[in-house]
């Protein structure tokens, strides 16, 4: 992992300055993909579901850095580049401004991202992950993109671009990053043909439930004081 880790780092900041220069947004997720998905299928032929999550989350923790900090440097090159990143921009400053949207809307956002976990777990499982890492990195470059642009606006960019990550949103990452590589085992198993440790595959993936159950009671509770805190933090 010591040795890894800076190399999935490197390249997926590369990916970004690569997508950068090509400038088609839709080919920016399977880049990000790219630059970490044969480390994750590397550590699954080595029956390691635990390295394999390691390495994917090194590889979320790299994307929503590089996505938040190039939107607050760039936020109008990253609004054409990241896919879904200025509408959702408008839906959360709009949530930052008034407190209403789906954000604070238990009835809105949960049925919202129950189909985004759906729709990701069944890429995962009949992909083996090939569909569902560029699912996940479109999530987290509009997330980025919203959190920098934020932050460029804001009386205090520092502060808000940590707060504007809500820790909701956080455990939602980490959930989505266990799911998809355990789910991506079974048919990466089978053409790679190597043994899968499925007590631990089903031990992660309750876990990465449980992470799922507590995203949505977290918001629930905290989104509304959130939006309060971020309104006071950005000054407007």
């Amino acid at each position: 992992m010591s040795f890894v880790s800076p190399v999935i780092v490197a390249a997926t900041i590369a990916s970004y300055a690569i997508g950068w220069a090509i400038g088609i947004p839709v080919l920016l997720p399977i880049l990000n993909t790219i630059a970490s998905f044969p480390f994750m299928v590397l550590a699954l032929t080595r029956a390691n579901l635990r390295l394999a999550a390691g390495r994917m989350l090194v590889w979320a923790l790299a994307m929503g850095v590089t996505a938040t900090l190039l939107s607050y440097a760039r936020p109008a090159q990253t609004g054409l580049l990241f896919l879904r990143g200025p509408s959702y921009r408008a839906e959360m400053f709009a949530w930052v401004t008034t407190g209403r949207g789906a954000e604070s809307e238990p009835s809105q956002f949960i049925p919202q991202q129950a189909g985004h976990a759906a729709m990701f777990a069944g890429l995962a499982l009949a992909t083996g992950g090939l569909l569902a890492m560029p699912m996940g990195a479109v999530l987290m470059n509009y997330m980025g993109h919203y959190v920098g642009t934020l932050a460029k606006t804001s009386a205090r960019p520092a502060m808000t671009l940590l707060l504007a990550w809500h820790p909701w949103a956080v455990i939602r990452v980490i959930s989505f990053v266990v799911i998809g590589v355990v789910l991506s085992a079974p048919l990466l198993s089978r053409i790679g043909k190597f043994r899968v440790d499925w007590t631990d595959a089903r031990r992660l993936l309750a876990w990465a439930g449980a992470g799922l159950v507590f995203d949505i009671l977290l918001k629930t509770l905290f989104a509304p004081a959130w939006q309060r805190l971020l309104l006071r933090i950005v000054g407007w």
